[in-house]
């Protein structure tokens, strides 16, 4: 069970769900209230520091509820509930990319570098494409299949730098 304070998620027990290590390739992750553990959206970067064309997005686990180890998602993870669908974008100059999560479909991201060469994901938050940092589901498992309460989205407005925010249910 999990209590959100503010936008900082706080398990029952009182502990503040961990947050992943910095990277230079974060994208963004997901928190849930089920557990610590966290899945981590890295971009997939080739040598020339350019987007990996066939999978530009790399999803794993960091399970801090265990002994905080990476682990790759399982097959069923990646097709229900985690993993992304993505396609290259035709029209745009610089390598960019479309996608969705499979697992909810409704809201189209982009992925690409930014002007400066980061890795970013651009996801709709209060209706506006911005650069999306973490994700908190609240989700109830009281019943026999879980359910998602709701779906909290924290991000970066692009241009103000300004932090973003914005809470729905699916």
């Amino acid at each position: 069970m999990c209590l959100v304070w503010g936008t900082v998620p706080v398990l029952a027990t009182g502990e503040i769900f961990p947050n992943p290590p910095e990277s230079a390739i974060r994208l963004f992750y997901i928190q849930r209230s089920s557990n610590s553990n966290v899945v981590v959206y890295d971009a997939n970067l080739t040598a020339n520091k350019a987007l990996h064309t066939k999978n530009p997005v790399h999803t794993y686990w960091i399970r801090y509820a265990e002994k905080g180890q990476q682990e790759e998602l399982s097959s069923i993870q990646k097709t229900l509930a985690y993993g992304l669908y993505t396609n290259k974008i035709t029209s745009e100059i610089e390598p960019s990319y479309e996608g969705y999560f499979l697992a909810y479909r409704k809201r189209k991201f982009v992925v690409k570098l930014d002007p400066k060469g980061v890795p970013i994901a651009l996801f709709p938050i209060n209706g506006r494409l911005q650069v999306l940092k973490r994700i908190f589901v609240s989700v109830d498992e009281s019943k026999f299949m879980p359910s998602v309460n709701y779906i909290e989205l924290f991000g970066k407005d692009p241009i103000s730098g300004k932090d973003v925010y914005e809470r729905f249910k699916p």
